[in-house]
């Protein structure tokens, strides 16, 4: 590869504001970034000290630089963003996180309905959040639900009925399709809930205080016990919050850094409720300066994602030396005005504090599990005598029952752990009910058909859920396409059928080997076929159930019509009887301990 010519390159630089973008030799794109003066950034990838490994190894991939100058900071930053959005460059920060944010949405009609919702926010209504994750939605709408007893249905179940549903019967409804609450009074209880998620409980106390004193003052008394209900379990709630301020809606961005990698936290304010936090693990930063891997964060997270929600305040624990493009860029894109606030004091420095708290916990955790993960690879390529360290593996397992909703899984593990990301599954079709071998060859042959398009990634090891059989089917497939490279291992569960008693055949079925089951390779192993193995099922019984019309609970083993009856009257709802851990399920009456935690552990395959 021929020497970049920097100094040639620098002397002709325009010290305008811009974009640069690095290539390498076959022209693939290294890295994007932008300047307020092009000449004296790209200038400082070149200094003779000072450079960190990453910057270094940059710099000696780099064949040529392209640039295009902006008009100012803010268009060099939304041009940046846009084109680290389209291209993905591998010195860039990833974010790595393609999911949309839940919210809670209340439908515009005559008798609204309260709901789950996850993208594009197309609908009539009023959307609430964001939420973190889902369980921070279902935890909210379950109180809501207790609360104000607003309806769940979809329309056109709502307007077909005759006679109250289930959810009337366990009071979590008020009925309003069949009239048995006025419109008046139901949209009364919405307009509390839309209190309540404002984050106004003050005043939604205070008001709901006043109601039930005229009620009892004007001897409704049936009416002024349900007021006086309302109060007590927002109170409860209250009680039980984490709440810092009485209004206020902001993003906390918290950096912690540690030898060997850095983590970023986000938490969510909403109304002066903390609704919770996300963690990332930028692994591609650049930047020598924390300050400044901190503002590239956040400039991807709202400038290069779809659909993400602006609060009206931005804070952060390390100083962004010149936030005003960012400012700029986020008012021209999304037409919201925001601030960033690094100084703060009162209930806000106590929400920084947390956040900085749960980056610092959530790196500790990542480390460790880092450091566990790099060992095991080690191990493996050793145990494999392995002439070079295998850093990605794939595994694959089927699951149905006894033929049915045949579904294969697909897990991608690498270094650093799961790249859920990169998870697939298969609704595997037009075999013989229960032929384990097409399956799997039915499924290899739809993932690995995209190598020879030059698409998908290829992993260093394929790992079978099965013996030798299974084994045979990915010689074939593989051989079909041309696929070299791979190695395979297929995993057997031995004579014992015991964990850590494994039999391992490895490329043929003649190269058969076992492991002590203290090998940190074995656990590597172990991991991934456990990982593809809960990943199958959960596809599985989600296809099974789709075609049986059933829930979950109708397909426990011992549980018949009585006991998910007494379950469902103990938690109120299915949905609380979900969230619902061992010990609480021993807590209904027919359900012994030992029958509790069958039922958790068939409801919650993935834990």
């Amino acid at each position: 590869m021929t020497a970049f010519d920097s100094k040639a390159f620098l002397k002709s630089l325009s010290t305008h504001p811009g974009v640069y973008r690095m290539y390498d030799e076959s022209n693939q794109l290294l890295y994007i970034g932008k300047a307020k003066n092009l000449k004296n950034r790209v200038s400082s990838y070149f200094r003779s000290s000072g450079l960190s490994g990453k910057t270094q190894a940059l710099v000696q991939q780099i064949h040529h630089i392209e640039f295009t100058v902006t008009s100012s900071e803010t268009e060099a930053l939304l041009l940046e963003q846009t084109q680290i959005k389209n291209h993905r460059p591998p010195f860039n920060i990833l974010m790595r996180d393609d999911k949309s944010y839940p919210y809670i949405f209340i439908s515009a009609s005559d008798y609204p309905q309260i709901e789950y919702s996850r993208g594009k926010k197309k609908r009539a209504g009023q959307y609430y959040g964001p939420y973190p994750n889902s369980n921070a939605v279902k935890e909210t709408l379950s109180l809501l639900h207790k609360v104000f007893k607003l309806r769940q249905c979809d329309d056109n179940f709502f307007k077909n009925r005759s006679r109250p549903c289930l959810q009337h019967q366990i009071s979590r409804c008020s009925a309003p399709c069949v009239a048995i609450i006025s419109q008046e009074d139901y949209l009364k209880d919405v307009a509390a809930a839309q209190m309540f998620l404002r984050g106004q409980s003050s005043e939604l106390l205070e008001q709901l205080q006043q109601k039930m004193d005229l009620a009892a003052e004007a001897l409704n008394f049936e009416n002024a016990a349900h007021l006086r209900d309302q109060l007590i379990q927002l109170r409860k709630i209250q009680e039980q919050q984490y709440v810092y301020g009485e209004q206020g809606d902001a993003d906390v961005f918290a950096l912690a850094s540690r030898p060997g990698g850095i983590a970023v936290s986000v938490l969510f304010v909403r109304a002066g409720r903390v609704l919770g936090s996300r963690h990332y693990f930028p692994t591609d930063q650049l930047s020598d300066s924390h300050n400044e891997t901190l503002e590239a964060f956040i400039s991807q997270f709202y400038l290069a994602s779809e659909g993400r929600e602006i609060p009206a305040e931005l804070i952060t624990n390390l100083e962004i030396s010149d936030p005003q493009p960012l400012i700029d860029a986020v008012q021209l894109l999304h037409k919201k005005r925001v601030t960033v606030s690094h100084q703060v004091r009162a209930y806000r420095a106590r929400w920084l504090q947390l956040a900085i708290t749960n980056a610092e916990q959530a790196l500790i955790s990542h480390l460790a599990r880092k450091g566990t993960f790099e060992a095991r690879f080690k191990a493996l390529k050793q145990v494999l005598g392995l002439n070079f360290q295998p850093e990605r593996l794939e595994c694959f397992d089927i699951s149905h029952s006894s033929g049915e909703a045949t579904v294969a899984s697909c897990v991608v593990m690498g270094k650093e752990g799961p790249i859920k990301s990169e998870y697939r599954k298969f609704n595997i079709e037009g075999i013989q009910a229960g032929d384990d071998y097409a399956a799997m060859k039915q499924a290899l042959t739809r993932r690995y058909e995209r190598l020879q398009k030059g698409e998908g990634k290829k992993p260093d090891i394929l790992i079978l859920d099965g013996g030798k059989g299974q084994l045979k089917q990915a010689q074939e497939v593989f051989k079909a396409l041309a696929v070299t490279d791979v190695i395979l291992l297929a995993v057997s569960k031995g004579t014992t059928r015991k964990q850590g008693f494994e039999t391992l055949y490895l490329e043929t079925t003649d190269q058969v080997f076992d492991l002590s089951s203290d090998s940190k390779a074995l656990h590597l192993i172990e991991q991934v076929r456990d990982e593809s193995h809960r990943f199958a099922i959960i596809n599985h019984r989600h296809k099974r159930d789709k075609t049986r019309r059933t829930s979950g609970f109708e397909s426990i083993p011992g549980i018949g019509p009585k006991r998910r009856q007494a379950i469902l009257r103990f938690f109120g709802g299915q949905r609380e009887a979900l969230n619902a851990s061992i010990q609480e399920l021993a807590k209904v009456p027919g359900i012994s301990a030992a029958l509790a935690e069958q039922i958790y552990n068939h409801l919650h395959p993935e834990q």
